[in-house]
């Protein structure tokens, strides 16, 4: 693939960024309130808005900040949780980011690409474990192109498990392609497609990113807008935290997400903050140069969900429980569960292995008790995928979303996929706490639709899967 940035524009103004962080650096209370007053209409809000949020220390209004997130994050996702898992593909890689295990000057890694067999035992692997939707991840390497890719997801797609049934929703994490390359893997029915940015700060980009065509920030940064062009409706972003000032890339991130929506009436689907975790080889990973803290992180993300309300906010597994937990409260709708970071991992009865992992992962619970623990602390786990297969996706799902769509369709398919998770797979400790929760729920929930959900969840009793409204 021949990469051609001519005429490509750097539309995150830098300048204007640091503009908008110096300028907001001290707000007085009333000015925070006033601003967390605007974010409970589910309105958004401004760069400069999110700024002056970012950089409130007053353990007070850090509290009013994240009573508003919960606030926000109850209105629209109610109680619901999405989970998925990684699937590694290939760890083999030509960039070299300094900040990771994968990078092609670590030989002390184990390569490994999974053949068309591999593949499909760790999807069998997955799906008798309860997953229904699936995060391939790809290193970056000339001969993995997008043909290669998209036959891979075929494969994903059409393995199924005599327990299980089938990976209803693939979701993408690959290097940058062309538009052509992208409609190659819409053509096969992916959903959201994936890519961080890293860090939007130029210089710094540069630094980390020496060789490959990572190297190429406006390559890269375009990226969103040639998987929308070639007619993927989801797209996820992200910026990984501790390469650069948190605050900078927080609010790139935002004007990325602006950018998106400015040119095609609907920004990103999701949104990913991971933090730096040690990698084998990497000092950088060890060593963070702009560490952030627990209480930035937490703050960080309330600021997205009242910035951003309607776009998912992913956590991965690269936070330990006590952290997720927490951050579910104020802002996240999704989390990976059971996560294995590198290729063979969930056929591998050793799967503990720095020689072979991306970064180190801080909560290892299986599916099932992450989902006990998310029933105990009142949410429904969601495994659904209803809109994607019913063409409720991009504008059309944004638009839907902001009538209160979600509390009518998301919120009872969560249920039924729930249902279903418990049918299945569940351990019986799970189960003795779950099943009268979702018969509370259904119960006690909205009455519209409630005789429909109820008759589903019958249904589902009986025998039927894949259920949905």
């Amino acid at each position: 693939m021949k990469i051609d940035t001519s005429g490509v524009q750097n539309f995150i103004d830098e300048r204007a960024i640091w503009d908008i962080v110096n300028q907001n650096r001290v707000a007085d209370p009333a000015r925070i309130r006033e601003i967390l007053d605007k974010a409970l209409e589910l309105k958004g809000l401004t760069l400069a808005e999110a700024a002056c949020l970012l950089q409130a220390e007053d353990p007070d209004l850090n509290g009013e900040i994240a009573d508003s997130a919960r606030k926000v994050k109850k209105a629209i996702y109610g109680n619901r949780v999405v989970l998925f898992a990684p699937l590694y593909v290939t760890n083999e890689c030509a960039n070299r980011c300094a900040y990771c295990g994968f990078k092609d000057t670590n030989t002390d890694l184990v390569r490994r690409t999974l053949t068309h067999e591999e593949l499909k035992r760790e999807v069998g692997v997955l799906e008798d474990l309860g997953h229904k939707r699936l995060l391939l991840v790809y290193g970056e390497h000339p001969k993995f192109g997008a043909d290669w890719i998209a036959d891979t997801v075929r494969t994903v797609y059409e393995t199924v498990s005599e327990k299980s049934g089938e990976i209803r929703r693939v979701n993408i994490n690959c290097a940058p392609l062309d538009v052509e390359g992208f409609r190659a893997l819409h053509e096969v029915g992916i959903g959201t497609y994936q890519c961080f940015q890293e860090t939007y700060h130029t210089e710094t980009y540069a630094k980390l990113h020496p060789k490959g065509h990572k190297s190429n920030f406006l390559w890269r940064l375009p990226a969103m807008h040639r998987a929308m062009e070639a007619g993927i409706d989801d797209v996820g972003m992200g910026a990984l935290l501790g390469l650069y000032d948190y605050r900078f890339d927080t609010l790139a991130l935002l004007a990325h997400a602006a950018e998106l929506e400015k040119a095609f009436g609907v920004g990103p689907h999701t949104l990913s903050f991971p933090r730096l975790e040690p990698a084998l080889n990497s000092e950088i990973a060890f060593n963070p140069p702009y560490p952030i803290t627990d209480a930035q992180f937490k703050r960080l993300v309330a600021v997205l969900r009242l910035a951003v309300p309607f776009t998912g906010l992913i956590l991965s597994t690269r936070e330990d429980r006590e952290m997720r937990r927490e951050l579910l409260d104020i802002g996240v709708s999704q989390i990976s569960a059971g996560s294995r970071t590198y290729p063979g991992a969930y056929t591998d009865p050793d799967y503990d292995r720095p020689d072979v992992q991306q970064f180190c992962v801080g909560d290892n619970r299986s599916l099932d008790e992450v989902v006990r623990e998310i029933v105990r602390h009142g949410y429904i786990p969601s495994w659904c995928t209803a809109c994607y297969r019913l063409g409720r996706t991009g504008e059309e799902f944004m638009k839907l979303a902001k009538t209160g769509f979600i509390q009518d369709f998301c919120r009872p398919n969560a249920l039924l996929t729930f249902s279903e998770y418990l049918q299945d797979y569940a351990g019986a400790d799970t189960r003795e706490i779950s099943v009268p929760f979702v018969r509370e729920e259904a119960e006690t929930g909205p009455e519209k639709g409630r005789k429909a959900l109820m008759d589903r969840l019958a249904r589902i009793e009986r025998g039927e899967r894949d259920l949905y409204f």
